[in-house]
């Protein structure tokens, strides 16, 4: 289109979206805010842009330049989230290793990436060591640790041993926006992980968006400067949802955990007042269920829940305990939050089960999100609320490739929209609802029977903590579902929960055929490395069982 262009002067400054930004806010508006550290210890926003200054020239005087990847093996610490902004800052690359990954596949990664300075806590010299002799391009490893490092290749020091003499001024240049900021990896079904990167451009729109949603909306998923963050989802996975970045442009209080269970988060909880986190829901689940959970006030907690579908039976057991819990839907193709629970206040007067149903779907599209419900045959369904179809998305904080795979980038953007796999539609109240991941939509007779509507359902058996539901091959039906249970350790049987379907099938939910093949009580549901439910390893170990 031949539109007029706005007239540049000279001299004018054409403002880049760089992550600096985000953290320049904190600094003026907030700078005696406490980031509270897993050690015990914190600092103020003040100190913190000193150490991310110190950090910065530490990088730099190690040789690491515009363009270079630093690696980062850590658990969820506040030097992380000084790594968070110092390494983009000066115009490297920020990799967030998925320490849950097999050696082998982190080796890709590290590999893949072109990691050139590794930074690793002592929790995973073990990693390092076992694979560094395979590095393809690693120059030098830095170690948050006093333990000795004599059995790690190219180690040049400590973490706090070589920011100590570093001075807290730095000259952050501005670089263009669409440089990339982060890279991760994130795995699927068949291959080897894939790299998945994001600009600073991307993750300051990203930022910005959430906070107008979850800050301006009248509704109860309250985040503003006043909240006392925690994250509960780990920091290499999609930048902990986006939240660091958030929290810190917000000047929040931040509270970091470090390598953690159950009791230390519940302590935390309640020693600074935790106000609001993020998780999948087997940490939830994992909360709940701890033997001291009753002990802990957890009203007043919000916590948006992501990953995979919220089920019922947690969903009712949080928001009893007076947990605000809401869901939000994103991919880590997607930075990764297009969409969050936004309730009305009509909806919120409703009683815990009339609450239920609206906090259980995937919210509705934050501004700038864009999202079409596309059939089969390329049908659009956006707007008919009784059919479903694969969601397509544009925003300006999509993944624009996997980092060097131009087939799978090209898979992914087909026809100009990205695809996420996930099937869903658009109910009369504006909410996206997800009804399967195309993978996980059980096919049988002809039928599609939704994996996640059949868990929600025997969720809302009492006894039951964990569920999951896949499709099997079936040589008379195609495919027919077989349900995994994790219970309380009281008596369920199989029997039982086809009888507590069986109220599903005569009240029209869902057909006779949907009732579970076969339904097993185990100890414990496999999950992966982000704490989601694993199918494709819950249909593998079951197929090869039966050969």
């Amino acid at each position: 289109m031949n539109t007029k262009l706005s007239i540049k002067s000279s001299q004018s400054y054409d403002y880049p979206l760089l992550i600096k930004k985000i953290l320049y806010n904190a600094k003026y508006n907030s700078p005696n805010q406490k980031i509270i550290h897993h050690d015990g210890g914190s600092y103020n926003y003040l100190e913190f842009y000193d150490r991310v200054a110190k950090l910065a020239n530490m990088l730099t005087n190690q040789g690491v330049g515009a363009g270079d990847v630093v690696a980062f093996l850590d658990w969820d610490t506040h030097r992380y989230l000084e790594a968070f902004f110092a390494v983009p800052m000066i115009g490297a690359i920020l990799h967030t290793v998925n320490v849950r990954l097999s050696p082998q596949q982190i080796l890709f990664t590290m590999n893949h990436a072109e990691d050139k300075v590794v930074i690793v806590s002592e929790d995973f010299f073990p990693i390092v060591e076992g694979i560094q002799d395979a590095f393809q391009t690693v120059e030098k490893v830095i170690t948050i640790s006093n333990k000795s490092s004599s059995s790690l290749k190219n180690y040049c020091g400590n973490y706090e041993s070589l920011m100590k003499p570093e001075s807290t001024q730095y000259d952050f240049l501005d670089f263009d926006e669409r440089s990339i900021a982060t890279l991760f990896y994130t795995t699927g079904t068949t291959g080897d992980p894939k790299g998945v990167t994001f600009t600073h451009r991307q993750l300051v729109l990203h930022t910005f968006s959430i906070i107008a949603t979850m800050g301006s909306i009248q509704t109860q998923n309250r985040l503003r400067s006043d909240s006392v963050y925690i994250p509960l989802t780990p920091m290499f996975h999609v930048h902990a949802w986006g939240l660091p970045y958030i929290t810190t442009f917000l000047g929040t209080k931040q509270v970091y955990p470090g390598r953690y269970d159950s009791k230390s988060i519940l302590e935390m909880i309640k020693k600074h007042k935790i106000t609001f986190s993020h998780c999948v829901p087997a940490i939830m689940n994992m909360l709940l269920q701890h033997s001291d959970s009753n002990d802990y006030d957890l009203s007043g907690w919000s916590v948006v829940i992501g990953g995979s579908a919220l089920p019922y039976g947690l969903a009712k057991k949080a928001l009893e305990r007076g947990i605000d819990i809401f869901t939000g839907y994103g991919l880590s193709e997607t930075c990764p939050v297009l969409t969050l629970t936004n309730m009305t206040n009509e909806q919120l007067n409703l009683d815990v089960e009339g609450q239920l149903p609206f906090r259980m779907r995937a919210g509705k599209p934050l501004g700038l999100v864009e999202i079409k419900i596309l059939g089969g045959n390329g049908e659009d369904f956006t707007n008919e609320t009784t059919k479903t179809g694969e969601i397509v998305v544009r925003t300006p904080w999509l993944t624009q490739s996997y980092y060097k795979n131009e087939e799978a980038s090209e898979i992914l953007w087909d026809g100009g929209w990205l695809h996420t796999g996930d099937i869903g539609y658009f109910d009369s109240d504006g909410f996206l609802n997800i009804t399967d991941r195309l993978k996980d939509v059980i096919k049988t007779g002809g039928e599609w029977i939704s994996s996640l509507e059949l868990e929600s359902m025997i969720s809302k058996m009492n006894d039951v903590i964990e569920v999951a539901v896949v499709g099997l091959p079936d040589d008379k039906w195609g495919e027919r579902p077989y349900a995994l249970l994790h219970t309380n350790g009281l008596n369920i049987t199989a029997q039982e929960v086809a009888n507590h379907l069986s109220q599903f099938v005569e009240d029209g939910t869902i057909n006779k055929w949907a009732i579970p093949e076969t339904i097993e009580i185990v100890e414990s549901i496999p999950k992966t490395s982000v704490g989601k439910i694993n199918k494709k390893e819950i249909r593998e170990k079951i197929l090869k069982l039966r050969k």
